[in-house]
């Protein structure tokens, strides 16, 4: 599983501006309710759900948010980059302006965990997160994302 069988580009989204966690989670769910033809309060209140479990942010500015979400037809993931970092409860206790939600059907099991182990090693390399703040378009995000290399491709 790479992430190029999770991503759709249309699932990258940069610029975004958000208050909190719970305004970056929403908007996750309004992408996921754009290109994945979801509910969005579904997926907001499956995000939320996981979170009151314990945060999601993995730390040098990532977060990972997950959840299973009717509707979801396989493991998909969608990209949200932050203009302004937003607290997360982070284990490091850093600002968050990465985020790679997971969204996965009701009855995934072993995929959602491939998939959530893929994503975590992916963004745990320093120079693709790096590239992936200096990205000028969705379309090089989408690029370093699907070709999960750390070359220039931006």
């Amino acid at each position: 599983m790479t992430i190029a069988d999770l991503l759709d580009p249309a699932a990258v989204t940069l610029r975004v501006s958000a208050p909190g966690k719970r305004q970056v989670l929403g908007v996750v769910a309004d992408v996921a309710a754009r290109v994945l033809g979801v509910d969005a309060d579904a997926v907001l209140e499956g995000l939320l759900e996981r979170e009151a479990a314990g945060s999601t942010g993995v730390g040098h500015g990532v977060a990972i948010p997950h959840a299973r979400v009717l509707g979801v037809d396989r493991v998909r993931a969608i990209f949200v980059r932050l203009e302004t970092p937003v607290a997360f409860g982070s284990v490091d206790d850093k600002p968050v302006d990465l985020v790679v939600a997971l969204l996965a059907p009701t009855d995934a099991s072993v995929q959602h965990l491939r998939a959530l182990a893929r994503v975590s090693r992916l963004m745990r390399q320093p120079e693709l997160r790096e590239q992936l703040r200096k990205a000028r378009s969705a379309d090089a995000v989408n690029v370093l994302l699907t070709h999960e290399a750390t070359s220039s491709a931006a």
